[in-house]
């Protein structure tokens, strides 16, 4: 990474860290972007210049979770079918306390900021619906299915479907102040009763790549 990149990239986790510290402290939606830009040392358009909207800011790592579904099902090992790479990658992340996933104490926070907030929960369901048309579309390029097909939106809306499920109930356990040693478990056995049923129904789908 170059200077310049560095410093971008510096620039963008000053913003976020400092936007998610008044959000912590004041709530999402009593926070302005003026006020992040004042207390990062910036002005209000070089926030805007890397976060277009305050949900951004929030949702700093957006895009890669966007795309986590879809890149799991593309990278899987020959053989595997696509939920059963779900169900694996998700009981991975469950285990080694992946931030995303949010079954860890300090995420606790981060899960209220949101509850509380009308304007994060539209966000949350437009980025689980984002992540749901691209495993869509890497299903249908594997499938070969026609432009026409309904069949990998089907599919990809009951992957991810069960896959956002999981991750809602370690959202309400979180902000409900349950122990994660003691959801861990629950979440694990839901996991794999949950995608054990659908790996059965898809396990050669959308076959060999």
């Amino acid at each position: 990474m170059g200077l310049r990149e560095l410093k971008k990239q510096q620039t963008r986790e000053l913003l976020a860290d400092t936007a998610m510290g008044l959000f912590a402290e004041r709530g999402f939606d009593r926070v302005t972007v003026v006020e992040v830009a004042r207390a990062a040392g910036v002005s209000p358009n070089t926030v805007f210049n890397y976060f277009p909207t305050k949900e951004d800011l929030f949702f700093d790592r957006q895009d890669a979770v966007v795309a986590h579904l879809a890149e799991v099902v593309r990278r899987r090992p020959t053989g595997v079918s696509a939920a059963d790479a779900v169900r694996t990658d998700l009981l991975t992340a469950i285990a080694d306390g992946e931030p995303t996933v949010g079954l860890n104490p300090g995420m606790a926070a981060f899960w209220r900021i949101v509850t509380d907030s009308p304007a994060l929960r539209a966000r949350l369901l437009e980025l689980g619906e984002r992540a749901e048309a691209a495993l869509a579309a890497v299903l249908a390029d594997e499938s070969g299915a026609a432009d026409d097909d309904p069949l990998p939106r089907v599919l990809a809306g009951a992957i991810a479907g069960a896959h956002r499920a999981v991750l809602g109930e370690i959202r309400r356990a979180m902000v409900a102040g349950e122990p994660a040693e003691q959801v861990r478990p629950r979440v694990e056995t839901a996991v794999e009763r949950a995608f054990g049923l659908l790996t059965t129904g898809l396990a050669h789908y959308p076959g060999p790549h």
